[in-house]
């Protein structure tokens, strides 16, 4: 094992069949040069690559490093459960959206952005069909007339059917959560529209 300088736990080894987080350089587009590893996770890359001199040329990435130097890339662990979760939340989708969804059809592609948007943030989609549909969440509305998705939030049947705080706090929370939701896409580059209390998100034309 050679140990790079500069770099607190780590070296390079050599290809054989160690998978695992990398520190590599070059951008996502190219194979990309292992520098140093393999590291635990992906945080103590990066923590590696922050030492680094020229920190911004190095990157986290998991493969197993081939012996010209490069990386194999693969799926980490990680990836494997956000898809994972990623597809049950998509799963919550209801019945309406069925006959709407098509593999390489572009309103699919945006409800699975919109939907990675909002769960990288913390916020589930409503699962409005299952064990937990009192516990509110997300809503999705597929608008072909829009081109696009009206998204909203439901809040828990606490607030939103018991009003149990009353119909004034009712409202209030549910157009601070809807405005939350909106900063949310919009952060994230989704170019969210009003569309009554809700936000209307489009397809790139």
């Amino acid at each position: 094992m050679s140990v790079m300088g500069g770099l607190p736990g780590s070296g390079v080894v050599a290809d054989n069949g160690v998978v695992g987080w990398w520190l590599v350089d070059g951008g996502d587009d190219v194979p990309g040069r292992v520098l140093a590893g393999p590291f635990p996770d992906r945080a103590a890359a990066g923590w590696s690559g922050a030492a680094l001199a020229d920190g911004a040329a190095a990157r986290p990435a998991y493969g197993a490093r081939r012996a010209d130097g490069t990386l194999r890339r693969q799926p980490s662990p990680q990836e494997w459960a956000w898809l994972d979760h990623l597809t049950a939340q998509l799963d919550r989708l209801p019945e309406d959206w069925a006959p709407l969804l098509a593999e390489e059809d572009p309103l699919t592609t945006l409800v699975v952005e919109v939907t990675a948007a909002l769960n990288e943030a913390g916020i589930p989609l409503h699962d409005a069909t299952g064990a937990g549909g009192a516990l509110g969440g997300a809503c999705l509305t597929p608008t072909p007339d829009l081109d696009g998705v009206v998204v909203a939030w439901r809040q828990h049947d606490r607030m939103s059917v018991d009003q149990v705080h009353g119909a004034m706090a009712d409202s209030a929370v549910q157009q601070a959560m809807n405005r939350a939701l909106a900063e949310v896409l919009a952060i994230r580059g989704l170019a969210p529209e009003a569309w009554g209390g809700a936000v209307v998100v489009r397809r790139e034309v």
